[in-house]
Order: C-alpha cells, then structure tokens, then sequence
C-alpha cells in the first residue's frame, strides 16, 4: 500500500529512525503504526535512534586511494568514545564509505545540506518538463515531489544505494552499525579529489592528445 508523508514523519518522530526506513517499515506493516515500530525494531534501528541524540566527537578520518592514485576520498566519522573508534566494525564502516564515494560521487552529506538555490533549479527544470506534458498543476506538483526525491538519492550520501549492497541506503548501513556496536555515529563530512579535475591543459598538450588520436 502507498504511505503518507504525514505517517512517515509521525512514526520518524517516535523512533527516531531514518526516513526511508520509516517508509519501508510501514509498507511491510501496511501502515499498521505498531506492526512498523516492532519492524524497525526486530531490524535494530528503533535502538540506533535512542543513540543518535547522544555526542558523537570521537571517531576517524579515513581514506580510500583508487585508480592507480587518480581518485582519493578523504571522510570524517564521528562515534562517541575513543575505544569504538578503534573498534574493528568501526574501521570497516569508515573504510566501506571512503569507498562509496569513490565510487557515488555524492555531492553532500544530508539533503538539509544542498544549496536552496541548486534545488530551486532543478525544481524548475522539473516544472518545465512536466508542463510540456499538459498535466494539471496538482499532478505536476506531485511529479516534481518524486523527481526531487530522486534527485536527492543521487547526490546526498545518506540516501544512496551502498554500491556494495543496493538492497540499503548508506542510512540504513550506519544506523544498522550504530545497532551493531552500541554507539552513536555520525558521518560528519567527506572530500573527493580527482586528479586533474579544474585544471586547464597546456594548449601543447591538447595538440599532443589530437596528434596522438589521429595516429600522427
């Protein structure tokens, strides 16, 4: 069955869970309140959010070098003691992230982090798109809501497919740690550098690499 907007959000304030757990719990409880919370608690996740108000200033910097050394992701997660941070759980998240976004390319971490104005922007490429089809502006309204949610799946972290398991969103693999180790985490902040990106090649060079394709 479809959810609503309003029962994710009330059963997101209950459990603290994240909010596509909360959507997927109450599809597999057919919006029964109770059978979802039950759900996300079999899963760990109801637990994990009793953790998530407490400090989380402990933690690591990780790396992750691919390519031969062209692409290198830097990230910063958070826990609440020294002692799990060290903890070899901990370590393998950190590690399975860095790769992530090696490989995703997330632009942020949560979507309360994207610019307004690049959302604005894509907000009316969507309209327009949707306009051209001739549907009502309720029914556009409705398509740009799914067309944003996609959006947000693609660039914020949190909400992307784990490239090493589509089945979870990276949410759902941190809040699934959180359950495993006992301990508040959050993913604070990350860097990709990709070797050569923004750099302007020498007009030499850009001849050398023409040469070179037509086999001169």
């Amino acid at each position: 069955m479809a959810v609503t907007a309003a029962q994710i959000n009330e059963l997101r304030k209950s459990t603290g869970a994240g909010m596509l757990d909360c959507k997927k719990a109450l599809e597999e409880s057919t919006g029964d309140f109770e059978k979802a919370v039950d759900y996300l608690r079999k899963k760990g996740l109801a637990a994990a959010a009793k953790k998530a108000g407490r400090a989380a200033t402990e933690g690591a910097v990780g790396c992750y070098i691919h390519a031969g050394g062209k692409i290198g992701v830097m990230v910063e997660i958070n826990c609440e003691t020294d002692f799990v941070a060290k903890n070899e759980n901990f370590q393998v998240f950190v590690k399975d992230i860095a790769m992530h976004i090696a490989a995703a390319s997330p632009t942020c971490v949560r979507r309360e982090e994207v610019p307004a104005d690049v959302l604005e922007r894509e907000k009316e490429i969507y309209r327009a798109k949707a306009r051209e089809t001739g549907k009502p502006e309720n029914i556009i309204e409705k398509i740009i809501e799914g067309q944003v949610n996609k959006f947000y799946a693609d660039v914020c972290l949190l909400e992307q497919a784990y490239v090493k398991d589509t089945d979870k969103t990276i949410e759902q693999y941190l809040n699934e740690t959180i359950a495993k180790i006992g301990e508040n985490m959050s993913i604070r902040r990350f860097t990709k550098y990709v070797l050569g990106e923004g750099l302007e090649k020498k007009e030499s060079d850009f001849a050398a690499e023409v040469a070179a394709a037509a086999g001169m």
